[in-house]
């Protein structure tokens, strides 16, 4: 079931083939829901759940579309998952729904699943598209996370909502960076993390 060719479909966007450190897509993101870990994480999964199932109903359904209306089909399928996810979030974590808000709702205009439904999944077998899913969702979802990391501790001082820098820091002058937690500082952080990327893989950078 993992050949060495799925491994690479599995595992190459978590890096080499990373959506939004190479592909540059599905940035927006990252200015709404990485002000803090919580909703970051929930924002990841939700995004790895539409991306694997969406690829897998795409797949599924390829040799039947037509060419004429298949973005349609795919919004529709997309639009369908994301509808199911924002009720899941409700029901079972209606704090974190109420702090991603509209934000889920906009998975349906990420580039990053239109980009996987009309470059793979139109084009492969469901289990390969369910696999590339699942590794592109984990490699956006990775980013969102690191970028959350830094900026609810160097913004906050917290991670979870836990405070993790010490009370005897800030009695020694040590303030929370307010910067972090506004948007631009989201920007400004994935270009961080998109430049030691490229600098530790030279095969990455433009000629």
């Amino acid at each position: 079931m993992l050949s060495k060719k799925n491994k690479s479909i599995l595992f190459n966007p978590l890096s080499q083939e990373n959506p939004v450190l190479v592909q540059i897509l599905g940035i927006c993101s990252s200015l709404a829901v990485t002000a803090s870990l919580e909703p970051a994480i929930a924002m990841g999964i939700s995004v790895i759940a539409v991306l694997a199932f969406s690829n897998v109903i795409i797949s599924l359904i390829r040799k039947t579309i037509p060419s004429t209306i298949r973005i349609i089909v795919q919004l529709v399928v997309v639009a369908a998952l994301v509808i199911i996810v924002q009720q899941f979030l409700a029901a079972f974590s209606y704090d974190v729904s109420k702090q991603l808000s509209v934000f889920v709702g906009l998975i349906i205009t990420n580039c990053i699943l239109m980009g996987r439904l009309e470059a793979f999944a139109l084009n492969n077998r469901p289990w390969e598209s369910f696999l590339d899913g699942i590794g592109n969702g984990l490699g956006y979802t990775i980013v969102l996370v690191i970028v959350a990391f830094f900026r609810e501790l160097l913004g906050s001082g917290t991670l979870f909502g836990f405070h993790v820098i010490p009370q005897w820091c800030y009695d020694h002058g040590y303030e929370n960076n307010g910067l972090m937690i506004l948007p631009p500082m989201a920007l400004i952080t994935v270009a961080c993390i998109i430049w030691v990327h490229r600098a530790r893989n030279p095969q990455l950078q433009e000629k």
